[in-house]
């Protein structure tokens, strides 16, 4: 297994342990969550760079790298459905972009699965699914970022609802993003799908 393949793995061993962090109650919890997904989301950045500029993309590493993304993004986004438990307006928001995410990944997935069993290789991401997937960690990390800066300091209930307000524009960006991505991804895909089989 090549080092791009290996740094994924990573990325995969690392979600659970941090979707740990995020739900058990420890002081400072938010705080080691938002080290972890940080760590973890430079393994998604150094992963494919690697890969691609030592010419090591492979097959494996095309489906593990997006199903990697899939499994830390999930995970948070669950994460802050509780996290958000008291704030139903925020609570929804989070439960209904994890809904679109959840939605437009089992979609692709799928397309991906027949791609390969068709015999037409495996899709790679576009730069619509790449771009959503950096406003999903810019969106997740800011909203870590606050959860943090909320454990270690005195935040008025202004300031916090003024984080609250930004943390759900981000999540509605990626929300967004997330259908257009899944949209053209699957517009593309079109060539794969054979009803008749």
């Amino acid at each position: 297994m090549n080092t791009p393949n290996k740094l994924t793995l990573a990325r995969i061993i690392l979600t659970p342990v941090f979707m740990v962090t995020m739900l058990v109650a420890f002081p400072y919890h938010y705080a080691v969550s938002l080290v972890i997904f940080v760590a973890a989301s430079i393994t998604d950045l150094i992963d494919g760079k690697l890969a691609r500029k030592n010419h090591l993309v492979t097959d494996f590493g095309k489906f593990l790298d997006p199903l990697a993304d899939k499994m830390l993004t999930t995970a948070a986004y669950i994460g802050f459905i509780y996290a958000y438990r008291d704030s139903f307006v925020c609570c929804l928001i989070v439960t209904l972009v994890t809904f679109v995410v959840l939605f437009r990944e089992f979609a692709v997935s799928s397309i991906r699965l027949v791609s390969v069993s068709s015999g037409g290789g495996v899709i790679a991401a576009n730069i619509w699914g790449k771009l959503k997937t950096v406003t999903q960690m810019v969106g997740l990390s800011a909203a870590l970022t606050f959860k943090a800066a909320g454990e270690i300091l005195p935040l008025t209930k202004g300031i916090q609802n003024v984080l609250d307000i930004i943390v759900m524009v981000l999540f509605c960006i990626s929300g967004v993003l997330c259908i257009i991505s899944g949209i053209i991804y699957l517009a593309g895909s079109y060539k794969y799908i054979n009803p008749s089989k």
